[in-house]
């Protein structure tokens, strides 16, 4: 009796976990995208202040840009004897530091709303991205990191910083339509 006791609060406890587990919500990875710490914003609430109504936007954050300086300084002045001739030189230290340019700051940029991110569509970017010799792998419609690296290397050069792919960068690929009403 104690056994079959144990046994059924084992599975009405497994039975429990399941259920929680089953109302957890999943990981947001927009639509199944792994974005890793760049984000999709969908929440109208959430998008930049200019925002379009209906538009998704990219998140990301810019790098900051460090300056190294090097200078030197001077550490003991030189001594000059009575008749005015140097008796020992100046001596100087050479000293390399840091300064902040720029600190790292979020950007927002329109980009295709998720639903479009389909295996079809990604494959689509791939091709394009092959076809301009940034992307070497097949065009197997999984957004890798292979794939998001040639993103980011595309729009570096179009001055976006981004493995999230912009509206504008997909439009220049040739992948979504051009708004001739905007």
């Amino acid at each position: 009796m104690i056994q079959r006791h144990a046994h059924s609060a084992r599975i009405a406890g497994l039975l429990v976990a399941a259920t929680l587990a089953a109302c957890a919500p999943a990981p947001d990875t927009a639509a199944g995208l792994d974005l890793g710490d760049e984000v999709i914003i969908t929440d109208f609430a959430l998008a930049p202040p200019d925002a379009r109504p209906g538009a998704c936007y990219g998140k990301d954050v810019t790098p900051g840009v460090i300056e190294h300086v090097t200078e030197r300084v001077l550490i003991a002045e030189p001594e000059i004897g009575p008749g005015g001739n140097v008796l020992a030189p100046a001596q100087y230290e050479q000293r390399t530091t840091q300064k902040l340019v720029t600190g790292r700051k979020p950007i927002f940029f329109e980009t295709p709303c998720p639903p479009r991110w389909t295996p079809d569509f990604i494959a689509s970017i791939q091709r394009a991205l092959k076809t301009r010799g940034l992307y070497a792998g097949p065009a197997s419609g999984t957004l890798d990191p292979q794939t998001r690296a040639a993103v980011r290397e595309f729009q570096i050069g179009r001055g976006l910083n981004s493995a999230i792919l912009s509206t504008e960068s997909a439009r220049a690929l040739g992948l979504v339509e051009v708004d001739l009403q905007g």
